[in-house]
């Protein structure tokens, strides 16, 4: 089913927030207040609201450690989100995860992880979770292109088919893992056809069409709380901004960046609001204007919070 308006508004809204929010990442970043190593996620916005806005609140998610994205889609405080980049006690994971460990199994999140690949196991797990509890939830892990010649990720597609997982495998291909252009490491030209390999049902879509990303993870979710198993979705996607802050991206053109700008996911959807729905330039400024006062918000919030103390360094790590 498509999304009506009111569905795609709030859509636009959360892409806007999450570029807003890694946007200013950035600028802290480069201002020396971020510690570490930063992945943005900004281009990448419509695979995961479009994925996130369909499922239900009590799913479950796993993601990379460029999921700061994924995370808000889902519903993370981006107040704690914030707080955690700046190493903070109010931060999702006390100040001590950071940018890439974010982790709210409040809102299904069960962690961003920095080892490639190492989210799909997880998520598998929790898909048999749901399965022996009969509780009706699926499981989404998303993932990008490098991490489908990750063993344990090949491992999940076979036992996720086998054992019929309410799971949902989206592997955001952009096109490079870290430096490596796609068709250096993978033979195969569809990345979907991997996972037919294991008689999975798999497609490809245009990830920066957040429609078309949440009506096809709308049916891999109805299908798997049907028992009808496991769905594996690739979706074309493009990060407009480099590996990690840093990068001198010297293994892609600028004109292969700019032509792919022309059509990010919030460009994209706000042309389609506009044109089929007459949301005016002043909504959108709106919006804009709302995101913008929300990651200011947190930014103060962040700023204004206490640093975790010396004696904190062994909670939550020891049973």
């Amino acid at each position: 089913m498509a999304p009506n308006k009111d569905l795609l508004v709030r859509m636009y809204e959360r892409m806007c927030l999450i570029r807003a929010f890694e946007e200013r990442l950035m600028q802290l970043y480069m201002g020396g207040e971020i510690r570490g190593s930063l992945h943005p996620s900004i281009g990448q916005e419509g695979t995961a609201v479009g994925a996130c806005f369909a499922l239900n609140p009590d799913d479950y998610l796993t993601c990379t450690y460029r999921g700061h994205g994924a995370a808000i889609a889902k519903g993370i405080d981006v107040n704690a989100a914030m707080a955690e980049m700046l190493g903070k006690r109010s931060g999702i994971s006390k100040g001590k995860g950071g940018s890439m460990h974010w982790t709210d199994p409040s809102i299904g999140l069960l962690g961003e992880n920095a080892i490639v690949g190492a989210g799909v196991p997880i998520a598998a797990g929790a898909a048999l979770s749901a399965n022996l509890d009969k509780n009706g939830r699926v499981a989404l892990t998303i993932f990008g292109d490098g991490a489908l010649n990750q063993g344990v990720v090949n491992e999940t597609l076979n036992i996720a088919q086998l054992w019929k997982l309410p799971l949902i495998l989206m592997c955001e291909n952009n096109l490079y893992a870290e430096m490596t252009p796609v068709g250096e490491s993978t033979p195969i030209k569809k990345l979907a056809d991997r996972a037919k390999g294991f008689a999975m049902r798999a497609v490809t879509i245009d990830g920066n069409d957040v429609c078309e990303v949440y009506e096809t993870v709308s049916k891999a979710a109805a299908r798997a709380r049907a028992g009808d198993g496991p769905t594996f979705i690739e979706a074309l996607t493009y990060r407009l901004t480099g590996h990690m802050i840093g990068d001198a991206e010297t293994y892609r053109t600028k004109e292969e960046v700019a032509d792919w700008r022309e059509r990010e996911p919030i460009t994209n959807l706000r042309a389609h609001l506009a044109s089929k729905f007459s949301v005016t330039d002043d909504d959108f400024q709106q919006i804009a204007d709302s995101a913008n006062k929300q990651i200011d918000d947190a930014v103060q919030f962040a700023k204004d919070s206490p640093v975790p103390s010396a004696d904190e360094v062994l909670a939550d790590v020891w049973a």
